[in-house]
């Protein structure tokens, strides 16, 4: 097949959507002729770029309606030239431009639209895109499935695929050299506090300031034997200015945005992935259990379908930092065989969340896509 996958995002920094296409790309291209058209300032450009056999395109996904007849006819060259079979899209504002694209093409590819977030889908907009712009939906976990159920995307068929991940790449033995991210974080000396790590990001709904606010509440003592460590781009001013106020600022270290988060995750002791709301299964908390760590997660969208609770990590309310507090204070008392919660963690992942299904089930996703996206242009030519 020729596949082209689209992305609206900008960022230079990894998230979901990004590692979401890049594992697809990497299972995908030996097998099929790959390519991508996504913003040159992203993340996704420049990995993309470095994929052999991957042809990378620059393609911008404008917001203001004026600037919509030039961004369209730019794809619409790109989607010609290449004749695709099958076009993945994953937001809005790609799906959007790849619809007016299409409009300037007689022979048009398949289209796939992955569900990456909680949004309903009861606007005009995404009814429009569900009649007009869809031969299939991937539902990235069975919150989202159950959120797409009964609404306009049923009509071209929902698949629930969960997101997949290489188990041999986020492993302990491929970690890197974590005692030397250890010590950047917490210093030199031989130190036994307990290091509560993050790679979900720092944006403000990810929920990272709840842990700042629970690690406040303990005791001293406690707060002594704790440790927050973040990975990501610079956090929101406001919230920086929030850990000052709450005299938290030795008891956090921001890490920066890391390409490759294995070091980093093969550092901490505990994950913690706190979203209050978008949220859906969660890469991040993912390759933090394959790594061994047992991680906790807010009841939010998909995230409880990672976790056993007291199993392999825990689950909480959003956006409550005294249920949290609790919980560190167990952590710290030794309630919890870490090690052993992690070794529980990593077994789940081999078990259940590899990237083989993942990269097969979304390739039969394709298939079906294109039987149904047939049936109409054979009646057409009928």
């Amino acid at each position: 097949m020729k596949i082209l996958y689209t992305n609206f995002h900008t960022s230079p920094g990894i998230g979901g959507h990004t590692s979401y296409i890049t594992r697809l790309i990497a299972g995908l291209n030996p097998d099929h002729d790959i390519a991508v058209a996504v913003p040159a300032q992203s993340a996704l450009f420049r990995i993309a770029s470095a994929i052999g056999e991957v042809r990378v395109y620059a393609q911008d996904y404008p917001s203001k309606l004026q600037q919509l007849p030039a961004a369209a006819t730019h794809l619409c060259g790109i989607l010609r030239k290449g004749q695709y079979d099958v076009v993945h899209v994953n937001g809005t504002a790609d799906h959007r431009l790849v619809m007016l694209a299409m409009l300037g093409l007689r022979r048009k590819p398949a289209i796939v639209f992955t569900k990456h977030n909680d949004h309903p889908t009861d606007s005009v907009g995404s009814q429009l895109r569900a009649r007009f712009g869809t031969d299939h939906c991937i539902a990235v976990c069975d919150f989202v499935a159950d959120r797409l159920a009964g609404g306009p995307y049923d009509r071209a068929g929902v698949t629930t695929i969960h997101n997949g991940i290489n188990t041999d790449y986020f492993s302990a033995r491929n970690g890197g050299d974590t005692r030397s991210m250890r010590q950047s974080i917490l210093g030199l000396a031989d130190d036994s506090r307990i290091l509560l790590g993050s790679n979900a990001g720092t944006t403000e709904y990810k929920g990272w300031i709840d842990m700042v606010r629970a690690l406040a509440q303990l005791d001293p003592r406690r707060i002594d034997r704790l440790h927050i460590a973040i990975a990501g781009p610079r956090a929101p001013q406001k919230l920086l200015d929030e850990v000052q106020q709450l005299g938290m600022t030795r008891h956090i270290s921001f890490v920066g945005d890391l390409d490759d988060v294995r070091s980093f995750i093969g550092a901490i002791d505990v994950g913690f992935v706190l979203s209050y709301r978008v949220e859906t299964i969660s890469f991040a908390c993912r390759e933090m259990m394959a790594m061994g760590k047992p991680v906790i997660v807010t009841r939010q969208g998909g995230l409880p379908e990672n976790i056993d609770a007291e199993t392999d990590g825990w689950v909480i309310p959003p956006r409550d930092p005294q249920a949290l507090a609790a919980l560190l204070e167990h952590i710290v008392q030794g309630h919890y065989d870490l090690r052993d919660m992690g070794r529980a963690a990593r077994s789940k992942s081999e078990q259940r969340f590899g990237q083989a299904k993942f990269i097969s089930a979304t390739e039969n996703v394709y298939r079906k896509a294109l039987q149904r996206h047939a049936r109409p242009q054979a009646a057409a030519i009928s």
